[in-house]
This record gives C-alpha cells, structure tokens and sequence, in this order.
C-alpha cells in the first residue's frame, strides 16, 4: 500500500472567504514573524466557532520514505509560508510548492533533486522556506521577489516568487554550495541544512544541521551571512573559540531571529563535538550551547548567554530565540525568550543579554570520567517547565512485577537530576536529548503578555563505553540485537549508548508532548 503524506489546511466554511491580497492573514516568516513570535491577530477563528471547523481542502504530498527502499526515512517537518496571497511550502524530498491557499491548486514547483539515497543523517526532512523582495527592483523584474530554500545536501537556492524558477544572477545558476569553506567534511550527508534561512535587509543567513557523536573534529558550525541578490558571500562567523580546535560543531540548526530595528540576529547554538564527552574540549565551550547577538550588517558578536556549560548531554539550544516586550511596572523591557532542552526557561534583556528575571549558578554533579563543569545556570524565574529528575520511586509498571523490575533497573543508574553526567555505570537523562523546549519553540502574546509552549519529557538511559569495549555494542545495535542510539565519539576514550526505554510514573506516553503555558508577568524577587 502506498503512504500518503497529507497536510490539510481548515477554514471555517460558514463564513466568507479571506481576501488573498489581506496583508493581515500573511505569515511571511516560518515563526509568523521575524522574532518568532508565532502569533496572529486573526479572530474569524475563535472558541464560539471552532468545532464547526471543517477541511477545506487536502495536499498530497507524496513524499514519503519509510527506509525500506534504500532510501533515508523522511519526515514532514515544514511550517508554510503566507505571503500576499500565495502560500509557500517546501517537502521531506526538499522540494517547494507554491500554492493558492484558499484552494489548495498548485501554482509551480521546483525540485532541487537532491540524492534520494544518500546517508544523510538528519533523514529526509526540511522545515521551511523564506521570502525576500528587492526593493530597489522595479515591478514586474524577474526574481524581484525570491523563495530561498537551504537544502538536506547543504545548498541555497533562490527562486523566483513568481514563477519558481532559479534566479540566474544568484551564485552559480541560482545555487551556492554551502559545503565550500567548512573544514572538516569528512563524507556525504554529515553537513546538511534543515531550517528555514533567516532574511535581514539584503542578506540571507544560514546555519547547518551537523551528524552528532561521531568524533571530536566534526565540521565546523559556521554561520554565513550572503548577499540576497547576488549570493555574495558578506560575513562568516564561528561559534567555538580558536583553542577549542579541533573541536567542531557549535552549530545553529535551529531558525535564527531578527531584530531589524536594531540590527541584531539571534542565534541558538548547539553543543560541541560530540555531544557526551568533553575531554578534549575543556572549559566553558563557548559560544556552544548559547544564545548570542550578532551585527546582522558584520556578523561581529554583541552578546551572548550561555545556557549550558561544557554540554555532555546534547542539551542544544534547539528553540528558536523569541522576541517580545515585556510590560513589567508600566516600563517596557525588549527580550528574548529562550528556551532549553533541560525545560529552563530563559528571559534576556535584548540589548544587552543580561537575565530580566536572574540567573544562579548552581554547583552540579561531578564526572568520573573528565573535568565537568562544577555549575550550571539556572533561572531564579520561571521555574522548569519539565520534569527534571527521575529517580527508582518514580518507576512505573501494568503490575506489581513489572513495576519493581523497573525500580531495580532504575536503581542501579546515577541520577542526580538534568546534569547528571554521562557514566560506564549508566546515567538517566531526563527530561532527556529530546525533552524539555526542542525546535517546535512557543509562541508569544504581547497583549496577554503570555508565552505559550509544549514541552517533551523522555528520559534516556546514557552509558559511557571504553573504547575496547565498543566495537560489539555497536554491532548489536547495528543487528538489531540490542535497541539503543549507539555512537563511536572518535577521538574521546569512550563510545556512548542512549536507550530511550525508561518511563516516568505521572508521565505516561500520552503526556510526554504535554503543552504548558506561561505568563510572563513575574516580579523580581
């Protein structure tokens, strides 16, 4: 049988139809807006009329790999794009549609016939596209208005908005190899793209998705800045510290913000190579595990804020970095709102990176294998938005036999809480490398002055493996004779081993993707 993937748009089919030139219901940035706000004023929408809610119309996508053909699983991942009129969408094969959003009829396409086989560790997968118009370009100009795309294999490309086609004058025939000038590549599929581009003035900006644990001199996670015309590259700028090398990573794989009025890009970084041993990379890491502000005009750093130090648990910084205006004692403070795979919440001054709420640095477990970081920070307020401990009184089971199995399982781990370090005795991660706030981000609402956002709680089993030791595990993973996440972390003297297999008692599998909300209203204390 053949999978379909659908994606089904809803309109009210009671009331009239939106005006397609309406500004108002545009969503001309993956996040809604430049800052992520991934709000919109719409009300046609509301509580009173919401279950008379009916499809509209339904795309079929068609691109779909289950992996049993050679080919990589895909994943549809893409938020669509609004803009006067036209909606825009791009596919797990990396393709983009253009599309009549009250209809659903396809307008063009384009496929950057990306290799369907190739080993590419993030899968088949894109997240969105992003807009650009050239407003020294006279109407009706070819690729005055252009549809970016960063593909799975690491290219730009920019079409036309209008058409779809490549834009000629950008880089070589419409595309830039953004493989070229990152060292460290090592084979195909380990550097890719995965987020929408971040557009500022006349510049494109990409990060990059990098292959994790694989060893210490993993590619570099530069972030470029390009001229949005002419594919020009105008600044590059590296996350890690020239002492760290050669340390690679850093990378920002999740969507970038911007601040046009004051020029700044937020970037949330992710860990340095690889992810669960850090003996050769000491100290702090930085700018790894951050959020920092960049000249969006230079690239030149203006700030940043380090969410976790010296990372052994593959905490990135994966949410999207949310900006907004608090109103706090009628004065108005600018922010970032940051949120962290450990469930902190993390609320900044945006000129300047300094915590609105504080910030206390808290002695954490140590190491047994290498120098941890001896604290940690951790926001005064809001308190954690996950769950972070989980300990042999919370072990769960159908039955009285299973539930004590699994507290003797529990027992024998180290857990000591989200900084716990990854041991050859076995460390339980919670909420884990896929919990607290990941790429989804939250949403704000500047009126209401309240942050909205679902939070994940998965803990993982995490063990350290002496290098001589590795080999076998590996290949039981490999066989499917063992279940586990296994990766060699060359160049460290240890191999790790993450099971996702543990479950928290008050958090069944119908509540790990559990939606939270928050109202940032909070005095300081």
């Amino acid at each position: 049988m053949r999978v379909v993937m659908t994606t089904a748009i809803c309109l009210m089919t009671a009331t009239s139809s939106l005006v397609a030139a309406d500004m108002a219901g545009d969503w001309e940035f993956y996040g809604a807006d430049a800052g992520g706000s991934r709000y919109s004023p719409l009300d046609q929408v509301n509580k009173t009329n919401v279950a008379q809610l009916r499809p509209a119309w339904e795309l079929h996508l068609g691109d779909v790999s289950d992996g049993s053909d050679g080919r990589p699983k895909s994943e549809f991942e893409a938020t669509p794009i609004v803009v006067a009129g036209t909606m825009f969408v791009s596919t797990p094969f990396n393709r983009v549609l253009a599309l009549d959003p009250e209809t659903g009829k396809e307008r063009w396409k384009f496929d950057p016939n990306i290799d369907l086989h190739q080993r590419y560790s993030e899968g088949l997968v894109n997240r969105g596209v992003a807009f650009w118009s050239d407003v020294t370009a006279s109407e009706g100009v070819p690729c005055r208005q252009r549809i970016f795309i960063a593909t799975i294999d690491a290219r730009l490309f920019a079409l036309d908005a209008a058409t779809g086609r490549a834009c000629a004058d950008f880089g070589s025939a419409g595309q830039i190899d953004l493989k070229e000038g990152i060292a460290n590549i090592k084979r195909p599929g380990e550097y890719e793209e995965t987020s929408a581009p971040a557009i500022v003035d006349d510049l494109v900006i990409v990060g990059s998705s990098i292959a994790d644990n694989d060893r210490v001199d993993s590619p570099d996670g530069i972030v470029r800045a390009f001229d949005a015309k002419s594919g020009a590259l105008r600044w590059r700028w590296h996350p890690l510290e020239a002492n760290l090398a050669p340390t690679g990573a850093g990378n920002v794989w999740s969507t970038i913000s911007v601040d046009e009025k004051r020029g700044l890009v937020f970037l949330p970084t992710g860990s340095a190579s690889p992810d669960y041993q850090g003996s050769r990379r000491p100290g702090d890491d930085k700018w790894a595990n951050s959020v920092v502000a960049l000249s969006a005009k230079s690239g030149e750093l203006k700030w940043g804020f380090q969410l976790v130090h010296h990372d052994l648990w593959d905490y990135d910084t994966a949410s999207q970095p949310v900006l907004g205006v608090l109103n706090r004692d009628g004065v108005q403070t600018p922010v970032v709102i940051q949120g962290n795979k450990t469930g902190h919440l993390f609320v900044l001054d945006r000129e300047t990176g300094k915590p609105v709420f504080g910030v206390e640095e808290r002695a954490v477990p140590k190491s047994d294998s290498e120098e941890a970081s001896p604290t940690q920070p951790f926001p005064l307020s809001p308190p954690p938005l996950a769950a972070q401990q989980l300990t042999a009184n919370d072990a769960w089971g159908v039955n009285a036999e299973e539930r004590e199995a699994c507290r003797a399982r529990l027992v024998k781990l180290r857990t000591d809480g989200i900084f716990t370090p990854p041991s050859e005795q076995g460390t339980i991660a919670f909420p884990g490398n896929l919990g607290g706030m990941n790429w989804s981000s939250g949403a704000f609402d500047q009126e209401r002055q309240t942050f909205v956002t679902n939070v994940n709680n998965l803990p993982m089993e995490v063990h350290l493996i002496p290098r001589n030791e590795y080999r076998p595990i590996e290949d039981a993973a490999r066989l499917g004779t063992m279940r586990a996440e296994v990766s060699p972390q060359h160049g460290t003297p240890y191999g790790i081993a993450a099971i996702s297999s543990v479950r928290r008692r008050d958090f069944p599998v119908t509540r790990r993707l559990g939606a939270s909300w928050l109202r940032l209203t909070l005095q300081k204390e």
